[in-house]
């Protein structure tokens, strides 16, 4: 029998460790959005130091020159730049002390449900991996696929530990009444995750091909920017309202036949909230000239959507189970 006092401790910390998952995507986003992605072009010191510079005097004279021969061409301090990565770093770090914490906390389940324990132990591993894949984003010298698989990753961790959550409380979560919703709902829930997880996809091409732009315009004359958009651009944005109608009905099916003020039905409308932001953002980048600002929320946005659609997969399957 586990305390409910250790359970609950474990479930803080496991999603204190979602959201903080969650904000250094956020952190991620900006850094890409505002080009410090090499703001630090070694790693794991930045500039050769553990605490980064606030000046270039702090460097020395030819540190162009060394960074030119270890393949980084063009390195130019910018303080601004070089801080906004490190502090991406430093929010990296905690969240692996984070997972540490919630290995440590899921120990109670060892002898009740050990496969948390094991989902929880994986999850460490897998951030391992994921702090080794940084190094080699910023090794690669920003590549494309390095920064799309390194982003994907971190999607995957998410989703461990909203089902290592979840698992912890199959018991609440098999109380659900779900049986009014109709037969259809959790095929067309697996299909609101599949072209969530498509949509993603082309995000990233998107974003790969923004980040070529913005390098050639030298990050400045953002209205111009659209111009170059590859045609993956007008199909992702063509995409969106195929993604909205099907979750707006996912959200009416719960809104009409789960009862009010219940889990799944705060679930239902975070989540047409989060698409509905999405796209707004979205809509800004489009026709606003590629606002800064709105690049790290589109795509912090549409982790949060692949998060809710699946916590709610997750629970509708230990209610469908009970019934």
């Amino acid at each position: 029998m586990i305390a409910t006092k250790d359970a609950l401790r474990f479930r803080r910390i496991g999603t204190i460790t979602i959201i903080a998952v969650y904000v250094l995507i956020l952190i991620g986003g900006i850094v890409r959005a505002s080009g410090a992605g090499m703001g630090c072009p070694d790693w794991p010191t930045c500039f050769g130091q553990w605490i980064p510079p606030t000046d270039a005097s702090e460097l020395p004279a030819n540190y162009q020159e060394i960074y030119a021969q270890r393949g980084y061409q063009n390195t130019t301090f910018n303080p601004v730049k070089t801080w906004t990565e490190y502090l991406n770093r430093l929010s990296g770090v905690s969240i692996g002390f984070l997972i540490v914490l919630t290995v440590w906390t899921s120990r109670i389940y060892l002898k009740a449900d050990k496969m948390v324990f094991y989902i929880a132990s994986s999850i460490l591993l897998l951030v391992m991996f994921q702090g080794w894949l940084g190094s080699a984003v910023v090794a690669s010298n920003l590549k494309p696929f390095m920064i799309t698989l390194h982003m994907l990753l971190a999607l995957f961790i998410v989703a461990l530990l909203i089902y290592a959550i979840a698992r912890s409380q199959r018991a609440f979560l098999m109380q659900v009444d779900c049986q009014r919703l109709s037969t259809k709902f959790h095929t067309v829930l697996k299909l609101a995750m599949g072209m969530t997880l498509l949509q993603v996809i082309m995000g990233t091409q998107v974003r790969e091909a923004v980040d070529f732009i913005a390098h050639e315009h030298g990050y400045i004359d953002r209205q111009f920017w659209r111009n170059d958009f590859p045609i993956i651009f007008y199909i992702h944005r063509s995409f969106s309202a195929l993604i909205l109608f099907t979750n707006l009905w996912l959200v009416w099916q719960i809104h009409q036949f789960m009862a009010a003020d219940t889990f799944l039905r705060r679930l239902g409308y975070a989540l047409a909230s989060l698409v509905i932001i999405a796209i707004l953002a979205g809509v800004s980048l489009d026709r606003l000239g590629v606002p800064p600002v709105a690049q790290p929320i589109h795509l912090l946005m549409a982790n949060l959507i692949f998060g809710v659609q699946f916590l709610m997969a997750i629970s509708l399957n230990y209610a469908t189970k009970t019934r």
